[in-house]
């Protein structure tokens, strides 16, 4: 991918860029706390976007695509949000936007990406395509923003400008991964530890149900809004407290007569998903990976049957892998309804197991199964190119 934007750079702008790979990321367990103030362990994993960017003397930030073979340019003066077959620019205008608001000059510049992350796979390309060029910016013209500001303004400019009201954990976890490190990120005041990942004799593996159903937007916003609604009740009794963060079981449970079911259940699988972060952490810390699978496994049942976020397509390919020897977890990741399913996996029965789960998740869904074997590496960063 570098040498093929490198080529191109040459070819329609004729001059030397810098070069900046941005990441994918996974979430080892960890979902839908965030915005509930908790705890995510997310990591940056080698699938990314690649940058070549440097300065023009036009008037005008010119983009081209490479995936998509789409070139657009924005005159400097006027930064409109696009709309239709131009709509990926936002999460480039957006970054600009938003660097331009905290007060720096952004001069005009020619850039060229491409990359090898899935769309809708649920691996956040869109915080890779914001970090990503926000640190090409930083770098090209000097600004010195530092690593934590980056991560801010991708995450606003997402929030602001794309319309998406994402947490702060997928620019983060882009942003300050390490390489063979996961990152456990404290969501309500982003203090942050790393803990390594050995798997040894294991694999992380990807499985991509090729499915995003509709209701996943709207059933987000609700279960945000049943988590706020168990704090509300709650704090009618302890006013002290702000977040399901400061609620344990047995707060939750004192209070269980006043909370509609409903409530108690979604509040109840925040409380121990935030518990599996600490543990998992714990197990990694103790070189323990059967823990660190077991808890996947404890995570997509709370998914399923608590917080109900998954769909027939992610049970399906756990309850496969929870069936299969040479795999010791596996669970949803991310938002719900489509996606991924993370799987922890001896590394000597990875291309059985996959050969087998293709032709399962075929025969039950007619869709062919993509999977991705991935490693953990370090985050958003300028590279040499001549390497």
């Amino acid at each position: 991918m570098i040498k093929t934007l490198l080529q191109e750079f040459h070819t329609q702008f004729d001059q030397e860029p810098l070069i900046v790979r941005s990441p994918a990321r996974i979430n080892i367990i960890g979902e839908h706390t965030d915005y509930n103030l908790g705890f995510v362990l997310p990591a940056a994993i080698d699938m990314e976007i690649v940058f070549a960017i440097a300065p023009n003397q036009t008037n005008h930030y010119r983009f081209f695509a490479h995936n998509l073979d789409r070139y657009l340019e924005i005159p400097t003066h006027s930064i409109m949000r696009q709309v239709g077959t131009s709509a990926w620019a936002n999460y480039l205008l957006g970054v600009i936007q938003q660097i331009q608001l905290l007060g720096y000059q952004v001069p005009a510049f020619d850039c060229i990406f491409g990359g090898d992350i899935p769309k809708g796979a649920g691996l956040s390309s869109s915080a890779a395509l914001e970090c990503g060029l926000a640190l090409a910016i930083n770098q090209t013209f000097g600004l010195g923003l530092d690593k934590l500001q980056i991560v801010k303004l991708s995450q606003k400019a997402e929030n602001e400008f794309v319309g998406v009201k994402c947490g702060i954990m997928d620019q983060f976890a882009n942003t300050f991964g390490r390489a063979n490190q996961v990152i456990r990120l404290d969501c309500r005041n982003l203090s942050y530890q790393y803990f390594p990942l050995e798997l040894s004799d294991y694999q992380l593996v990807l499985l991509d149900t090729g499915v995003h159903h509709s209701l996943a937007s709207s059933e987000y916003n609700t279960r945000r809004q049943q988590c706020e609604e168990g704090v509300h009740i709650i704090k009618k009794y302890l006013p002290d407290i702000q977040s399901l963060r400061d609620i344990d079981n047995v707060i939750l449970d004192a209070y269980k007569d006043h909370l509609p079911s409903i409530i108690w259940q979604r509040c109840n699988f925040i409380i121990k998903e935030n518990q599996r972060v600490i543990d998992v952490c714990k197990a990694l810390e103790m070189k323990d990976i059967h823990t660190v699978g077991k808890k996947m496994f404890e995570a997509h049942h709370g998914l399923q049957y608590d917080y109900e976020v998954s769909c027939p397509e992610l049970d399906f390919l756990v309850s496969f892998a929870a069936n299969d020897a040479s795999v010791i977890g596996a669970r949803m990741m991310g938002g719900g309804f489509g996606g991924c399913t993370i799987n922890l996996i001896k590394k000597e029965g990875v291309e059985s197991f996959v050969q087998k789960i293709k032709e399962a998740y075929f025969s039950y869904t007619s869709i062919s199964l993509q999977t991705y074997i991935v490693k953990i590496v370090d985050g958003t960063q300028v590279i040499n190119h001549e390497l």
